[in-house]
């Protein structure tokens, strides 16, 4: 192996584990239940992939978790697909009115939602409750 393969290959081994950290978990079944119970702040994103409300509420949570990355660090973020999951128990059980829902989950706890909210200063809000919770 040349060298110049073996750093190239070395470096691309140390950024992908930090890229998959920053990444969001896909929702499944019993997964929200699994993180909650080994006492993690849970932050639930219901959205689609049409919806353009969800796309501008991305484009804020990227900034800010950007902007603070002990975001990232203490709060599990987990995307919900709302196509998929709209109808489900899970949905149904913490009263999810619509797609571009916001939640925030500690525990036994509700800690925040937003529903529709797209402004940064909201949205921060929200995401500091959820680092308030993890931080407890």
């Amino acid at each position: 192996m040349k060298r110049r393969d073996f750093l190239a290959l070395t470096a691309a081994g140390i950024a992908v584990p930090s890229l998959s950290a920053a990444m969001p978990l896909a929702y499944k079944p019993g997964l929200v239940q699994e993180h909650l119970d080994a006492g993690e702040t849970v932050f639930l994103d219901f959205k689609a992939s049409w919806c353009s409300t969800c796309a501008a509420q991305d484009r804020v949570l990227q900034k800010l978790k950007a902007a603070n990355p002990a975001y990232e660090r203490v709060i599990t973020f987990v995307d919900v697909d709302w196509d998929t999951y709209r109808k489900a128990q899970f949905t149904a059980r913490l009263r999810i009115p619509r797609r571009s829902t916001l939640v925030v989950l500690k525990g036994d706890d509700e800690i925040g939602r937003l529903v529709a909210e797209t402004r940064e200063d909201r949205i921060r809000d929200l995401l500091d409750a959820a680092l308030a919770a993890a931080s407890a």
